[in-house]
């Protein structure tokens, strides 16, 4: 039986616990244990974006891809709300499927970091058009995955529909 809003939901907030707990303690190590960090996201633009990729959005994408695959079956959000991620026949997925899966649903997340990088470097200066297009899509693409997860037959977020994956009780 596919999984509800609710209980995706459920799972999504304690698993972005998890990950605030991780964000704080890279907070931690940033500012207290090793400042130097801190020049990375101060210089060029492509390495600021590249850091934040290699400390947070890396890093995350890997807990759902391990702990969603037949290695961990569930994430922590998931074996507390009993869901699980399987594919269209309720077989496990591998590593390779649920990289695409996370990759689909982590755009929104990575393009925001993106435009949050080009916005702080605008300084004063004016916000190009194509800023504001970058935020339509951003907030489309958000809005897209939660209503066809709430509205479709199969309770299916649009990254589900594309991957061809169900979020399933257990």
């Amino acid at each position: 039986m596919n999984a509800s809003f609710l209980l995706r939901f459920k799972a999504f907030i304690i698993d972005y616990i998890l990950i605030l707990v991780y964000l704080t303690g890279l907070f931690v190590i940033s500012v207290f244990l090793f400042p130097s960090i801190q020049r990375f996201f101060t210089g060029s633009l492509i390495v600021a974006q590249f850091t934040g990729f290699l400390l947070v959005t890396f890093p995350v994408s890997l807990y759902f891809i391990i702990s969603d695959s037949y290695v961990g079956e569930q994430s922590f959000g998931k074996r507390k709300a009993n869901i699980r991620v399987v594919g269209t026949n309720g077989e496990p997925l591998s590593m390779v499927h649920l990289t695409f899966r996370t990759i689909l649903k982590f755009l929104p997340w990575e393009l925001s970091h993106f435009l949050v990088y080009r916005l702080i470097y605008i300084g004063d200066g004016g916000v190009p058009f194509s800023h504001y297009l970058l935020g339509v899509l951003i907030y489309g693409l958000i809005f897209t995955y939660i209503l066809t997860a709430i509205f479709t037959k199969k309770k299916q977020s649009f990254y589900d529909i594309v991957a061809k994956t169900h979020v399933v009780k257990v």
